[in-house]
């Protein structure tokens, strides 16, 4: 587009013209580059320059969270699962030595088995051929607790009868 200077207009007798060049949506002098707003300038308005790195920085805060607090899930499963395998282990130890060698002969076994498997035994008890054993597993900040039973099933209250 071309407009006249105030040093002269056509017709004025040979005086000097100045040529202004302006951009589509933008102010005079502006040549459309990234100085001023770039693609999403409208209208001359510059108040949301640089919201796209906010945004982004942002969305990566949000996103570290998350992932940490799916670890973090992850980290309590596993050492609820470690616990609970280590229980079990050492319940089926304490059961299979207590019938012969008594009571504190199993819990020894029991606590054998479940240092073996990275547990400690909290409690145990033999009752008659059933051993009782609660065993905990420290995995970062978690210590889950978990208790296991074993012995032969007829020795077992509440269980459904062995199928033949």
């Amino acid at each position: 587009m071309r407009e006249p200077s105030a040093a002269g207009g056509p017709g004025d007798g040979g005086g000097a013209v100045t040529l202004r060049i302006r951009a589509p949506g933008g102010r005079d002098g502006d040549r459309g580059g990234d100085r001023g707003g770039g693609s999403g300038d409208r209208g001359g308005d510059r108040g949301d320059r640089g919201m796209a790195t906010v945004w982004t920085a942002f969305a990566a805060c949000v996103l570290c969270v998350v992932f940490g607090a799916v670890l973090a899930l992850g980290q309590a499963v596993a050492a609820r699962h470690r616990a609970g395998g280590a229980a079990d282990l050492a319940a089926l130890a304490a059961a299979g030595r207590a019938a012969l060698w008594g009571e504190q002969d199993a819990c020894d076994a029991a606590a054998r088995v479940a240092g073996a498997q990275g547990a400690a035994v909290v409690r145990c008890s033999v009752r008659g051929d059933v051993a009782d054993v609660t065993a905990t597993v420290r995995v970062g900040p978690y210590a889950p607790v978990v208790r296991a039973r074993a012995g032969p099933a007829e020795a077992l209250p509440g269980l459904p009868a062995a199928v033949p």
